[in-house]
């Protein structure tokens, strides 16, 4: 007979249907107005193939082979759990004495789970703040340069990761919504916490059915659903800042900019409209010039520019669009277009970035916190910018440079990992994994061998959500999801919790990691907090049993529209923003006088090194965007049937113009090489007449598969392996993984096989 628990993820809630303790189906959770198809992969994830059934050991590691040590698919010796945990206890205690705190990076960037008790990420920075400390990052992948930037000139990064203005103020008051990015439907199956309601669609649907007007100014048609009926322009990838300054010259130059609003609301337009204009470079930012560099005709610049002078216009980019070489500059640009039209604060107007970025952007909602576990300090007090996990392993001793500091990097003898893969989310793979092999120890928490697993020293299975019991939570959503355990562990897999609880008792803290608490403890005392910080705020939550009970808190939405910066446009005097001025700071004096050359005080154009109009095109004439996938969130599902599905002979697949794909005598479904000269991996064919000329596009997330006898190619179609590792600029050191060319041509001969959702060789015997 089959048991029905409520349970959540990052992609959706959902009830899990077990029998004979095994998870056999899923079922959307019943108050979800539109759930997605990535709840029917999680069976197949928890149960597969690749789950790490054991701690295991690098036999080479215990052999003493440490810095410098070639990892990757070797072989890896089963051990006990309580040899597993005394090795990395004291490990880490030898490193901390010899080399200090600062010599343990404790990263584990990545999503890992919804849960906000069994979150991978905080149950380890908890564990190595109260060691001691570590070194540990700021800032994500997702819009590292945005959220670093736009404290500086909007004093808030509400702008980036909400509350933005609501979707009922849009439809009520938009007429003209430009989109840079687009509305893409793909990324809007996700919330960071768990989504009990996908409500993105339906609002995006009633806008439209509401008359305003879109336009997807993006290299790809499908980045708006065909119901919004937008007006396609496609771009050239990263000069979306050309386009902006462009549209502003021409509102200048029929003087439609909206001065009082500069005047009273803004700081440093004395010095933008000078650049603007070209009387401070002898360059007019006319359309005419903007349409050489974004092939946009400077008609069309100059009639969106003068139709958003004329309708209430909201202004949007994804966060892709500053994951890019000088990323800074067109979220900057955009802020400043929208401030010349005078929208900022206005209902249905002004600017925000995401909404078709993650589900729950721009959805109405209450300003009540997330359940999330107490953060513990660092002593250590030594963080680098996400984006920067190479130079971080390259440069022991040297200078790193991020917004307006200098940062000391340490000599790293120990990475840590937990709940995330960065060989998913970083750059030049191959260049990371040289960086990686410096550390004299990787020790590894993961459900599954993934990348980061198989090239670490001592792995410890970890459950995953469905094998233990937590409450999902997002700030972003309207529902707060108890996560009932499903199924018990796998294997010996345990919860991270319980393995660092007994390293901590090996290492002389373990009251003081757990609090004398244990899971279920835990659960009613986070649910607690949660619950009285709602009642100071107005909403009278029930009690932990019945909440346990129903599987579900669900929070009503607010009875008004809500409008980003409303207070401040109303009275800039007495609502300044909490910038330098108080103003939206299109000049940023702070910023100017970090003294970095690549980032100027005002917005402005700076041509890439890598995009269609650089000298390198002419080698490698196909400008890569590595989009988030729709098929898995990142790295996680890949081994499942919904990602398995949309794969070409078992690759990711590449999307390209039937024009780029004829030229190289190539067809739908081909095995293709991609390359340059980063690397080199493999992908299915797709074509289609949607995406502009010299563009291809590809998912992230398939797992890193490097085949050695190749060389550098991975065979399973991970983009990364191509992208460069490199800065936004020294202000940002966010991720410019969308500036990327690349060649492709057919792939001769028989593939190599795919085999990274099987688990590496392993020893029965230590040698």
């Amino acid at each position: 007979m089959a048991v029905i628990v409520p349970h959540a993820a990052h992609w959706g809630s959902f009830d899990a249907v077990v029998e004979q303790g095994r998870l056999v189906g899923v079922r959307p959770f019943a108050r979800d107005p539109n759930p997605g198809r990535l709840i029917e992969a999680v069976p197949d994830a928890v149960h597969a193939p690749s789950r790490i059934d054991h701690p295991h050991v690098r036999a080479g590691w215990l052999r003493g082979e440490r810095r410098g040590a070639e990892r990757g698919d070797r072989d890896f010796v089963p051990v006990s759990w309580d040899q597993a945990i005394r090795l990395a206890a004291e490990e880490s205690a030898r490193l901390r004495a010899e080399h200090g705190h600062t010599a343990i990076f404790g990263g584990s960037y990545g999503w890992s789970s919804a849960g906000r008790f069994h979150h991978a990420k905080s149950q380890l920075q908890r564990f190595l703040g109260l060691g001691g400390g570590y070194t540990t990052q700021v800032t994500n992948y997702s819009y590292g340069a945005g959220m670093t930037l736009m404290p500086h000139i909007l004093g808030t990064n509400d702008v980036i990761q909400g509350p933005v203005t609501s979707w009922p103020s849009i439809e009520k008051h938009t007429r003209l919504m430009l989109c840079l990015g687009g509305l893409p439907l793909k990324n809007a199956l996700i919330t960071a916490g768990g989504a009990g309601a996908h409500e993105y669609l339906p609002w995006l649907r009633r806008v439209a059915a509401a008359g305003v007007r879109f336009v997807n100014i993006s290299p790809f048609r499908g980045d708006a659903p065909d119901f919004l009926n937008a007006e396609w322009v496609p771009i050239r990838p990263n000069t979306d800042t050309a386009l902006l300054l462009g549209m502003m010259q021409a509102l200048v130059a029929e003087g439609l900019e909206d001065r009082g609003f500069l005047a009273t609301h803004c700081t440093g337009w004395e010095k933008l409209r000078p650049y603007i204009l070209g009387e401070s470079d002898g360059t007019p930012k006319t359309p005419e010039w903007a349409a050489a560099i974004t092939d946009i005709p400077a008609a069309k610049i100059r009639a969106l520019a003068w139709e958003a002078a004329r309708l209430p216009t909201m202004l949007t980019a994804t966060w892709s669009i500053q994951r890019a070489e000088y990323g800074e500059q067109p979220w900057w640009a955009l802020v400043a277009l929208a401030a010349t039209l005078g929208g900022i604060g206005k209902p249905g107007q002004g600017v925000a970035f995401g909404y078709g970025s993650m589900n729950g952007m721009g959805t109405p909602r209450r300003g009540l916190p997330s359940v999330s576990l107490p953060a513990t300090r660092n002593p250590a007090g030594l963080a680098i910018p996400v984006a920067r996990v190479t130079e971080l392993l390259e440069r022991p001793g040297e200078v790193l440079q991020y917004n307006g500091r200098d940062i000391v990097l340490p000599d790293t003898r120990l990475i840590w990992w937990a709940g995330g893969n960065p060989f998913h989310h970083h750059q030049d793979l191959n260049r990371l994994l040289r960086a990686w092999n410096r550390a004299e120890t990787i020790i590894v928490q993961e459900p599954w061998w993934t990348a980061a697993a198989r090239h670490a020293d001592i792995v410890l299975p970890a459950t995953t959500t469905l094998e233990r019991n937590d409450i999902a939570s997002s700030s972003a959503d309207r529902f707060l999801r108890a996560m009932h355990q499903a199924i018990p562990p796998q294997g010996q897999a345990r919860n991270d919790h319980d393995m660092l609880a007994d390293m901590a008792e090996h290492l002389g803290f373990r009251d003081r990691f757990t609090e004398q608490r244990d899971e279920g403890a835990w659960l009613h005392h986070l649910y607690e907090r949660w619950r009285q910080a709602c009642g100071r705020m107005g909403f009278e939550a029930p009690d932990f049993d019945r909440f346990w009970a129903e599987g579900h808190v669900e929070v009503p939405p607010p009875e008004e529209d809500f409008v980003l910066f409303a207070d401040f446009a109303a009275d800039p005097a007495e609502n300044p923003l909490n910038t330098s001025s108080g103003r939206v700071e299109l000049f940023s004096e702070t910023i100017a006088g970090f003294g970095y050359a690549e980032i100027g005080g005002h917005p402005r154009w700076q041509e890439p090194k890598e995009y269609l109009g650089a000298p390198l095109a002419a080698r490698f004439p196909l400008h890569l965007l590595s989009c988030q996938p729709a098929t898995r969130l990142h790295g996680q599902l890949d081994s499942g049937r919904v990602a398995a599905e949309s794969k070409i002979q078992g690759r990711e697949p590449l999307l390209m113009h039937p024009g780029d794909a004829a030229a190289r005598g190539l067809a739908e479904g081909d095995i293709v090489r991609v390359f340059n000269d980063r690397g080199a991996c493999l992908a299915g064919l797709r074509v289609s007449d949607g995406l502009r000329r010299g563009v291809v596009a590809m998912a992230t997330g398939a797992w890193w598969d490097p085949a050695r006898e190749e060389g550098s190619l991975d065979v399973h179609g991970n983009p990364n392996v191509l992208t460069q590792d490199v800065g936004t600029s020294r202000l940002g050191q966010g991720s410019a993984a969308q500036s990327c060319l690349v060649e492709v041509a057919r792939f001769e001969g028989p593939p190599p096989p795919v085999r990274v959702h099987a688990a590496p060789r392993r020893l029965e015997v230590a040698s």
